[in-house]
């Protein structure tokens, strides 16, 4: 299957929310931290699974700015797994010799300051890659960064940088976190909900959706290779 994949039109763009963490910890009879851990390694696997069949741009729902409303401890928790594995992605051998630029989203402020600094460091060490793209939504909200977008158009607007006519879709495209990538070709989410759970939402307007019922820590590369199967088999219409 990997090689009639490759073969094909292969997504430039994926975006994945990893969901079912802490359910698949249970169903194990393990802890939550657990799960999130488990989640932590099946996410360097789908790295190299994008990288091996060419995905350049590969955009995860790690943490909602919701997500900052759980129990403290498990709050600390993820905290503590962020800001090691930052760290952690920017000195991977794997990360440079593939050149992979990785970039966080969302409401950084809203951070640890250890996260914080582990993100700067990520960014910097990998600022001049091109070849693929990591970006990793923490404390991101796909409303709030829509409200971004019109507060910096409204700034403009005020500063007579623009003119309210001139105000069209690509004005506020240019200015969300995914400004400098192409929208996704297509939103993969596991755990068998069907929702978008306020991700991505102004960029997904033409993507194509896949859902599947395993639980994050439990996705194969067999259940990747489907999903991107079923991707190749779409005819992609954008609203024509």
């Amino acid at each position: 299957m990997l090689k009639e994949i490759k073969e094909g039109k292969v997504p430039t763009h994926i975006a994945v929310i990893m969901d079912g963490n802490r359910r698949f910890a249970r169903q194990l009879g393990l802890n939550e931290d657990d799960g999130h851990v488990m989640g932590k390694d099946k996410l360097e696997e789908m790295l190299n699974w994008c990288t091996e069949i060419g995905i350049k741009i590969l955009t995860v729902y790690a943490f909602s700015k919701e997500n900052l409303n759980r129990d403290s401890q498990e709050i600390e928790h993820l905290m503590d797994l962020f800001e090691e594995n930052f760290r952690k992605a920017a000195d991977d051998k794997r990360v440079h010799e593939n050149q992979i630029r990785i970039q966080a989203i969302g409401a950084l402020d809203k951070l640890s300051e250890g996260v914080k600094d582990s993100i700067r460091y990520a960014e910097e060490k990998t600022k001049n890659y091109d070849n693929y793209y990591f970006n990793i939504a923490v404390a991101y909200g796909g409303r709030e960064e829509i409200i971004q977008a019109i507060k910096k158009i409204a700034k403009d607007v005020e500063e007579g940088k623009i003119n309210v006519d001139d105000i069209d879709e690509d004005s506020i495209t240019k200015r969300l976190y995914t400004a400098d990538f192409p929208d996704p070709d297509l939103i993969l989410r596991t755990s068998g909900e069907e929702r978008i759970s306020n991700f991505l939402i102004w960029q997904l307007a033409y993507s194509e959706l896949y859902f599947t019922d395993v639980y994050w820590p439990g996705f194969r590369k067999i259940d990747f290779l489907r999903a991107i199967r079923s991707y190749q088999d779409r005819e992609r219409r954008f609203g024509e």
